[in-house]
């Protein structure tokens, strides 16, 4: 697992504009990156909301936010347009980024055992170390959280 002071994993992914994003855009600035599951369920929807609601005060820090699941670029095209939401999502279908940055994990879910993204934001600093992780996020409140560490 990835640790604070570690240099982040590059990647380059599209985007729910059908952009490709690659962490290197972002030199000089600082990152949020956060892993979720699934595009349009009730978590992902909240912490998504929540962030959207506060992009200005991100942007405020110089910060800029990203999302990754292993959605489609469509599915994220959809789910960005339903809830207005204001940064990138990252489709990362064949997981390798999930696997890059260790949030792909088995889960447990009414004793069924299953592969999936654990819930996880990094905070990556505009020099491409990891200033802050976050793992087993607890959507209500995260993004303020977060907001307050950078």
């Amino acid at each position: 697992m990835l640790k604070m002071g570690d240099k982040a994993p590059a990647f380059k992914l599209p985007s729910d504009s059908g952009e490709v994003v690659s962490l290197s855009d972002f030199k000089g600035k600082t990152v949020v990156l956060y892993f979720y599951p699934k595009d349009m369920t009730p978590g992902c929807t909240t912490e998504a909301c929540d962030f959207r609601d506060r992009v200005q005060k991100f942007k405020n820090k110089k910060t800029f936010i990203l999302g990754i699941s292993r959605d489609s670029v469509e599915r994220h095209a959809k789910f960005k347009e339903k809830y207005e939401l204001n940064f990138p999502l990252l489709s990362d279908e064949n997981g390798k980024t999930c696997e890059a940055y260790g949030v792909w994990k088995e889960k447990s879910l009414y004793g069924r055992k299953f592969m999936g993204i654990e819930r996880t934001t990094f905070v990556i600093g505009g020099n491409g170390k990891i200033i802050d992780v976050v793992n087993k996020v607890k959507v209500n409140g995260h993004a303020d959280d977060i907001l307050e560490k950078v």
